[in-house]
């Protein structure tokens, strides 16, 4: 959506986690190779981790092996509820579908991530605490060339040019679910990007206080702490993405879920039956390269945690 908020928040997650976010972001961003895409997580994770990192001759190894295990784990316990939830969501965009249900399924996605956090966690700890001083700055480096390329899209010249982008990324994000959006539905889009609450300063500032907090983190594990106080670090990290500590910014992503969701219900509540056929065949083909994927068609039992650490 042109206000890019509540899914962009949740991928915004720990950067060690990212093996989760990748199967998030293909069942969700509309991937057309699930499939490749997520056969190939685990080694497009390390190659992502590793620009920040740059990693050791000693931590290659360790970090390749962690994210082969936690990706085999994640075939096995996780991907039969995401091809579940996607078996639900073709009912749903065969009818009204209202903001709540929206927002529900998101929260199980979540619910979904915190899981795959948690089953990383001692690795994650583990390879942490090796990080070297220059490690770190190679990260904090990184974090600056990211910002720089923030500001420069969403803080930085003409605000209309910046907002008819938006509305045309919203626009096609809509037609690859749909196809074709007739002038009305245009309209439509056009209007609820306007409207929308998204604040780009507001999510800049968030973005730089995570990245500062997870610095101080990382430098915390390189004092000897244990697997368990690591991990009382990395879980009070995610609580605070979670909740921020600032007021103001917990206030604002409130009412921007709660518009996202009626955005994507109002929308919906103008589609034709023809555009719901589609929207059902998307939905319909990334369940099916799942329960390929998935080690067994048959579902796993678990049940997804509502967003937040336990």
């Amino acid at each position: 959506m042109g206000a890019s908020g509540g899914a962009a928040s949740a991928a915004r997650r720990p950067r060690l986690a990212v093996v989760a976010l990748l199967c998030g972001l293909c069942v969700l961003a509309g991937c057309s190779v699930v499939r490749v895409s997520y056969d190939q997580a685990d080694r497009l994770a390390y190659w992502w981790l590793d620009r920040y990192v740059d990693f050791d001759g000693a931590q290659k190894p360790r970090v390749r092996d962690a994210l082969t295990q936690w990706h085999a784990w994640h075939r096995r316990t996780h991907l039969p509820g995401y091809a579940d939830l996607l078996a639900r969501a073709q009912e749903l965009v065969g009818e009204k579908v209202t903001a709540g249900q929206v927002c529900g399924m998101w929260t199980e996605v979540l619910g979904y991530m915190d899981d795959a956090f948690e089953r990383a966690m001692p690795a994650t700890v583990e390879i942490a605490a090796t990080l070297t001083p220059r490690q770190l700055l190679a990260i904090e480096r990184r974090y600056d060339e990211s910002g720089r390329e923030f500001r420069e899209e969403n803080l930085q010249g003409d605000a209309a040019a910046r907002l008819e982008k938006s509305v045309e990324r919203t626009i096609e994000r809509f037609e690859f679910f749909y196809g074709r959006l007739d002038g009305a539905q245009q309209a439509l889009i056009t209007r609820m990007v306007a409207d929308s609450p998204y604040d780009a300063h507001l999510w800049n500032a968030e973005r730089l206080r995570r990245q500062a907090d997870f610095l101080q983190v990382l430098r915390r594990l390189q004092t000897g702490v244990g697997l368990e106080e690591g991990r009382a670090l990395l879980h009070a990290y995610v609580g605070r993405i979670h909740h921020s500590p600032d007021e103001a910014y917990r206030s604002y992503t409130e009412r921007l879920s709660r518009y996202n969701c009626t955005f994507v219900s109002q929308f919906h509540a103008t589609t034709t039956p023809a555009q719901r056929t589609r929207a059902a065949a998307k939905f319909r083909g990334w369940e099916s390269d799942l329960r390929t994927l998935s080690p067994s068609t048959q579902t796993s039992g678990l049940v997804p945690r509502t967003p937040g650490i336990p």
